[in-house]
Protein backbone atom coordinates (compact mmCIF):
# COMPACT_ATOMS: atom_id res chain seq x y z
CA UNK A 1 0.00 0.00 0.00
CA UNK A 2 3.05 2.46 0.83
CA UNK A 3 4.24 2.42 -2.62
CA UNK A 4 1.28 2.07 -4.08
CA UNK A 5 0.25 5.42 -2.92
CA UNK A 6 3.54 6.68 -3.08
CA UNK A 7 3.52 6.84 -6.99
CA UNK A 8 0.21 7.49 -7.27
CA UNK A 9 1.22 10.52 -5.43
CA UNK A 10 3.83 11.25 -7.30
CA UNK A 11 2.20 10.70 -10.80
CA UNK A 12 -0.42 13.19 -9.57
CA UNK A 13 1.93 15.59 -9.08
CA UNK A 14 3.78 15.13 -12.45
CA UNK A 15 0.50 15.34 -13.95
CA UNK A 16 -0.99 18.21 -12.33
CA UNK A 17 2.65 20.15 -13.07
CA UNK A 18 2.81 19.47 -16.66
CA UNK A 19 -1.13 21.10 -17.25
CA UNK A 20 0.11 23.79 -14.67
CA UNK A 21 2.87 24.80 -17.09
CA UNK A 22 1.04 24.32 -20.11
CA UNK A 23 -1.78 26.44 -19.49
CA UNK A 24 0.98 28.85 -17.91
CA UNK A 25 2.18 28.84 -21.19
CA UNK A 26 -0.45 29.12 -23.86
CA UNK A 27 -1.88 32.04 -21.43
CA UNK A 28 1.48 33.63 -21.71
CA UNK A 29 1.67 32.81 -25.35
CA UNK A 30 -2.11 34.80 -25.75
CA UNK A 31 -4.14 32.15 -26.09
CA UNK A 32 -7.27 31.46 -24.41
CA UNK A 33 -8.32 27.74 -25.37
CA UNK A 34 -6.47 24.56 -26.03
CA UNK A 35 -8.39 21.75 -27.85
CA UNK A 36 -11.80 22.66 -26.49
CA UNK A 37 -10.74 23.74 -22.81
CA UNK A 38 -9.65 27.25 -21.24
CA UNK A 39 -6.99 27.75 -20.29
CA UNK A 40 -8.17 28.90 -16.86
CA UNK A 41 -9.79 24.94 -16.64
CA UNK A 42 -6.55 23.87 -17.40
CA UNK A 43 -4.72 25.75 -14.64
CA UNK A 44 -7.25 24.39 -11.89
CA UNK A 45 -7.54 21.07 -12.67
CA UNK A 46 -3.69 21.16 -12.60
CA UNK A 47 -3.67 22.60 -9.31
CA UNK A 48 -6.30 19.58 -7.79
CA UNK A 49 -4.32 17.21 -8.91
CA UNK A 50 -0.45 18.70 -7.41
CA UNK A 51 -3.38 18.87 -4.08
CA UNK A 52 -4.17 15.49 -4.63
CA UNK A 53 -0.69 14.16 -5.16
CA UNK A 54 0.07 16.26 -2.06
CA UNK A 55 -2.24 14.47 0.05
CA UNK A 56 -1.35 10.81 -0.78
CA UNK A 57 2.81 11.51 -0.48
CA UNK A 58 1.59 12.83 3.12
CA UNK A 59 -1.12 9.78 4.02
CA UNK A 60 2.24 7.85 2.72
CA UNK A 61 4.20 9.70 4.85
CA UNK A 62 2.43 8.74 7.78
CA UNK A 63 1.52 5.48 7.03
CA UNK A 64 2.56 3.05 9.79
CA UNK A 65 5.29 0.21 7.95
CA UNK A 66 5.56 -2.38 10.02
Amino acid sequence: MHRLLLLAGRLSGLGGLALCLVAGLARLSGSFWIGGYQVGTLLLAGIGALAAGSFLLLWALTERIE
